[in-house]
């Protein structure tokens, strides 16, 4: 019987420490007997889907406990974490969620389909909470120049040149064509328009797509 850790993030700046290390304490163990991971997977991809979770699937076996931080890690929806864990549950595999507890057949179930739910619903309020923003910063935009937060734009900013205070807007196909009258290099570009190579690259592969 083993103890085995289900770890993810969404990008690959985050880190899963701390989910190993809450979970580590709940469970007051040392280590994990086994941990899977999916480092820089959106919660979007349904679990068995991803890399990681999948491996997962083709390990556990019955009587090991699957060890997961919260519940949306078990699946892209609501309906999918449901799947999953009576998937688990039906091959004698304890799933274990953190500051939740062992989830078995019936109450359990019931339980973690209402969570479930709340994280799905939660989702989709971010996403619609997002979708509003773009919407009030290109109007406010459109109206006055500027986003709502003072912008002049809603992508990344263009690159500057000059002191501070008197900074003057760098456009990126004048980069682009002095870069390719002088066949200069992505750092030689930099150099002579006072930019970072990575916005050089950038502008590059901008008129590339």
């Amino acid at each position: 019987m083993a103890h085995i850790a289900y770890l993810r993030v969404s990008t690959s700046d985050q880190s899963v420490e701390s989910q190993r290390h809450a979970m580590l304490q709940a469970t007051h163990a040392g280590q994990f007997d086994k941990e899977f991971k999916d480092e820089g997977v959106s919660g979007a991809i349904p679990a068995a889907q991803r890399p990681g979770f999948a491996a997962l699937l083709s390990f556990v076996r019955e009587g090991d406990t699957l060890h997961v931080y919260a519940v949306d890690r078990l699946g892209r929806d609501a309906l999918d974490v449901q799947t999953t864990v009576r998937n688990l549950i039906g091959r004698g595999v304890t799933v274990d969620i953190h500051g939740l507890g062992a989830i078995a057949h019936g109450v359990g179930e019931l339980i973690l389909a209402v969570l479930a739910q709340v994280a799905d619903m939660e989702r989709n309020r971010i996403k619609e909470r997002t979708a509003a923003g773009r919407d009030k910063a290109r109007d406010s935009l459109e109206a006055t120049g500027r986003t709502h937060r003072g912008k002049v734009s809603m992508g990344r900013p263009r690159g500057t040149v000059g002191k501070p205070g008197q900074r003057t807007v760098v456009d990126p196909s004048a980069v682009r064509t002095w870069r390719q009258a002088n066949g200069k290099s992505i750092a030689e570009t930099a150099t002579h328009w006072g930019l970072s190579a990575a916005s050089v690259k950038r502008y590059c592969v901008a008129s590339a797509s």
